[in-house]
């Protein structure tokens, strides 16, 4: 029962079953030799002297110094990681997994094993290759009649997948960590007789010529993605880590002690051909290693002891992730779940994971070429790594305290890590990019469907916003910017009451701030604060949220408890804005059918306009903006320091798209005597400032006050919008109400006080 019960903690805790304790206890080397094992593989002994031949040995560096600027930040985010928290069973997939959240790990833990359970097939029959030059040999001599019968690669790749297979499921990962000492072995003597030996006899050589290279070459970009595959095997030593003593001492170390060993290896590889062999003879011969070794054949077993050495720790490792993905519940059958999750003995020895492992090998080896697989395989693991990498970066830049890993990395490095992953696999192949990035998408869509309430984009990114928000606001309260008249945009914050109620305040808000401002939606609730009034707050504001995302509306909503209407406008006029920009403009609002509500609304346009705040007072009925087909501007003697403003605001809202067939018209009121004058001042701020009204629609109407009025029924009372302006004494509590009682007859009305002087050219 106490068993049980420890069992379940560790589990959500992000533990496994392959805990300490319960795996086999390795130490760094296992780590290394899986990780060097798989980095020295097929490519280094048939491709690198065709990569040397087809772009010189400059560029072979140099494709050798760019797959590190992939591999370097990823084995060094890997190890800042793993030293983060405690790695249990399933390698990069747990920690991508206890990192992203189990969405995002799980999707990229599928294409993970895939690539690792594939990628015994891929070793295999590279394996096989070691064996065409005995095929030769055979059938030169003719002492073997039938060797042209058997020489299909599949019957060496066949018969030794399956027996490597069998040998895993008998003897466990012990054997496997024992022969990679032995195939290790192999391959450093391979590498050491390589680097000792001498150029063929008759070569002729003029020295180190570093741009040699053959006339009909392959490009650096196809070299590049045929080498690339070459440093991918860093992190395959991270299956183990269910099975490792101290993971956070042992992965740091074995990961980045072979990436290091396989750049210098490589880089020694492709100076000794570059010295040894011309150009045509390192293109013609894939063997070539062969006949510059101080004894040829070991290059066939070191090339035989590579694949396999590659295969070996593929299908010591694919199980163990498969095993992780099962004991998370991450594939969609509940009862494949259940038995692959299981492990045989002390060790947890995943049986019937390596079960499954082997058969999709054993089914890629059937199915012969490998060369579109590869590609296919280079991608997920490609995906891999640039997770890992952003893993690293997100966890820096959003300042988790959780994430405290005793091995630290730059974070320049993860991105750069990052960032080159994509553009890689855009340069290898743009096809299965975007296949491999759908498959992923789905498989995360599908897990995030049934996993609500776990960790997923959202939550990471949100870490990330609040660190870079955080960041810009301090900038640029820092830098002290003064916003100009000619760079004038509106930060409006709306208070109201009846946010639940009425759509018209909020839908004006939005339209203003769809692109050139920013705006707060405040829900006023009056009374005594206290934490059933914030749940019940909270709970509005929840509706606010959702209100936003059906209209896409881009304002920040948020609710206000106060004893009072004039307390929450004091506080709402100290609230602080955005993007160092603070706020000038404060909109309120009230109902044509409710006129009790003017004199609360009056005392709040008095207290923002003695605070300098421009303040917009919008006046809504049932008309509710109608078709949004007009707007009309109506400017008089009196509001004519609010014209700039007034204009500005009918541009604006014209700009959303859901105004866009609106037409705006501007009527000028002015005593007869100064009516043409001042209409002619107002056409001419319209055209040097650009602003979308026809001269055509510009009026002037000789009236005087008491007459504006019925001015303004007989030519605006089918209006949408209607834009006037308030007294510039507004302060005062009579011409607000006064003005606030106007336009009885029109519909919307937006009323505009002016307390900045703003320029519209």
């Amino acid at each position: 029962m106490f068993s049980k019960a420890a069992e379940l903690a560790r589990s959500k805790l992000g533990g496994s079953a392959s805990d300490p304790g319960s795996g086999h206890g390795f130490g760094t080397a296992p780590v290394f030799l899986a990780s060097v094992s798989t980095i020295l593989g097929a490519i280094l002994f048939l491709r690198f002297g065709y990569a040397v031949a087809h772009v010189g040995l400059g560029l072979t560096l140099v494709v050798i110094a760019l797959g590190h600027f992939v591999t370097i930040p990823t084995v060094l985010a890997v190890s800042e990681i793993a030293t983060n928290r405690r790695v249990a069973g399933g390698g990069a997939y747990f920690i991508v997994s206890r990192s992203f959240g189990m969405s995002i790990g799980g999707a990229i833990g599928i294409a993970l094993y895939l690539s690792q359970a594939i990628s015994v097939a891929f070793y295999m029959v590279a394996f096989a290759e070691a064996f065409k030059p005995v095929y030769q040999l055979a059938a030169e001599a003719e002492t073997i009649k039938w060797i042209d019968k058997v020489s299909d690669p599949r019957w060496v790749s066949l018969p030794f997948t399956c027996l490597l297979i069998a040998l895993m499921l008998t003897r466990g990962a012990n054997l496997g960590v024992r022969a990679l000492w032995a195939v290790c072995c192999l391959l450093a003597a391979a590498i050491a007789a390589f680097l000792l030996g001498k150029p063929p006899d008759g070569t002729e050589l003029n020295g180190l010529n570093v741009t040699a290279r053959i006339d009909k070459n392959d490009g650096f970009g196809t070299v590049f993605a045929i080498c690339f595959p070459a440093f991918t095997g860093m992190i395959a030593g991270l299956g183990l880590s269910g099975d490792l003593k101290n993971p956070q001492r042992s992965i740091p170390l074995g990961t980045i002690g072979a990436t290091f060993a396989g750049m210098v290896i490589y880089t020694l590889v492709a100076v000794k051909l570059a010295l040894s062999a011309t150009p045509e003879d390192l293109a013609e011969d894939y063997f070539i290693m062969a006949k510059i070794a101080i004894w040829p054949p070991i290059i066939y077993i070191g090339l035989a002891a590579a694949a396999l050495s590659s295969a070996l720790g593929s299908i010591m490792v694919a199980p163990r992730t498969l095993q992780a993905l099962a004991r998370d519940n991450v594939l969609p059958i509940p009862k494949l779940n259940r038995l692959l999750e299981k492990g045989l003995g002390k060790a947890q020895e995943p049986f019937y994971a390596t079960c499954v492992s082997g058969a999709i090998a054993i089914v890629f080896v059937v199915l012969g070429g490998v060369d579109t697989i590869a590609r296919i395989l280079t991608m997920f693991f490609m995906v891999t790594y640039g997770a890992l990498c952003a893993v690293s970066f997100l966890e820096y830049f959003s300042g988790n305290p959780s994430y405290r890993p005793t091995f630290h990395t730059r974070w320049y490095l993860s991105l750069l890590g990052a960032v080159m992953c994509g553009l890689m696999m855009i340069r290898i192949d743009i096809l299965y990019t975007i296949l491999a990035l759908l498959l992923m998408i789905a498989v995360y869509i599908g897990l995030r469907r049934s996993r609500h309430g776990q960790r997923d984009l959202t939550a990471i990114f949100q870490g990330t916003m609040f660190q870079l928000t955080r960041r810009l606001q301090i900038f640029l309260q820092k830098s002290r910017a003064i916003s100009t008249k000619d760079g004038w945009r509106p930060s409006i914050v709306a208070v109201t009451r009846f946010g639940e109620r009425r759509l018209g305040h909020f839908d004006l808000l939005r339209w203003i701030c769809h692109r050139h401002g920013f705006g707060q939606f405040i829900q006023f609730s009056e009374g005594e604060y206290s934490f059933s009034s914030e749940v019940t707050a909270r709970l509005g504001v929840d509706e606010l949220i959702q209100r936003t995302e059906v209209s896409r509306a881009g304002i920040f909503v948020d609710s206000l408890i106060c004893p009072s209407f004039q307390l929450a406008i004091a506080q709402t006029l100290q609230m602080p804005g955005v993007s160092g920009l603070p706020n000038n403009c404060i909109l309120l609002e009230f109902h044509q059918d409710n006129p009790e509500e003017i004199k609360e609304v009056e005392q709040g346009a008095r207290l923002a306009a003695n605070a300098m705040f421009n303040v917009l007072i919008l006046r809504s009925t049932k008309y509710r903006f109608g078709y949004r087909s007009s707007i009309h501007v109506w400017v008089t003697e009196e509001t004519l320091s609010n014209a700039p403003m007034m204009l500005m605001f009918a541009y604006i809202i014209v700009g959303h798209p859901e105004w866009k067939r609106a037409e705006i018209k501007l009527f000028g009121c002015f005593d007869s005597t100064e009516a043409g004058r001042e209409v002619n001042k107002l056409s001419t701020l319209m055209t040097e400032g650009r602003l979308p009204i026809s001269t055509h629609n510009v009026t002037s109407v000789s009236c005087s006050l008491d007459e504006l009025e019925e001015e303004v029924f007989h030519r605006s009372s089918q209006a949408d919008l209607v834009i006037a302006g308030l007294k510039a004494d507004s302060a005062e509590p009579r011409p607000v109400a006064d003005a606030l009682r106007h336009y009885e007859r029109a519909n919307e009305v937006l009323l505009v006080h002016s307390s900045e002087q703003i320029s519209i050219r």
